[in-house]
């Protein structure tokens, strides 16, 4: 019965962080799977996940399919109303620019990500639209949750990308 009692009161007590940021690297496993940039994102309202994404930019021959974007327009249609104020979006890389503005305008109420992308990160990495002075909204920002997972997916489809095409390089993303 305390169980029952505590998810009614604070879903995400019983339900934390790292849950939901396993059910973003599934979705993140399967953009892999299809040749996509790793990335996955889930979109959570009141404890439970309401939308989940992944990258889909070759599949759709769209550089906005970005997981971040496919999971808030699902968010908004899940819940009816582009306000997504009691939402929070775990998401396995940290949003770029894009993503973050559109975090910002749809009013989310705190992005969680995996890994930091300080070369091109809109939650702080590179840039730090979440939070901008004079933005109408401000994003909550939670950073590093399984973060080792998150990175070695990245930098395992990467690695598995330069064998194929045969490159020796051995960049690595931070």
């Amino acid at each position: 019965m305390d169980f029952l009692k505590a998810m009614q009161e604070d879903p995400l007590i019983v339900f934390g962080d790292e849950y939901f940021m396993k059910a973003a690297l599934r979705q993140a496993e399967l953009a892999s799977e299809k040749e996509e940039v790793p990335v996955g994102a889930v979109a959570v309202h009141e404890g439970r996940i309401i939308a989940r994404a992944y990258n889909q930019v070759e599949m759709l021959k769209d550089a906005t399919a970005h997981a971040e974007m496919l999971v808030i327009t699902s968010a908004a249609n899940a819940l009816g109303d582009w306000r997504l104020d009691k939402v929070d979006i775990y998401v396995t890389k940290e949003p770029c620019a894009m993503c973050a503005g559109a975090m910002v305008n749809s009013r989310v109420r705190r992005v969680i990500f995996g890994m930091s992308d300080p070369r091109s990160g809109g939650a702080g990495g590179a840039l730090a639209i979440t939070s901008f002075p004079g933005m109408l909204h401000k994003v909550e920002v939670s950073s590093g949750v399984l973060e080792e997972e998150c990175k070695e997916l990245i930098q395992d489809f990467f690695r598995r990308r330069r064998l194929e095409n045969g490159s020796s390089k051995t960049g690595k993303l931070s």
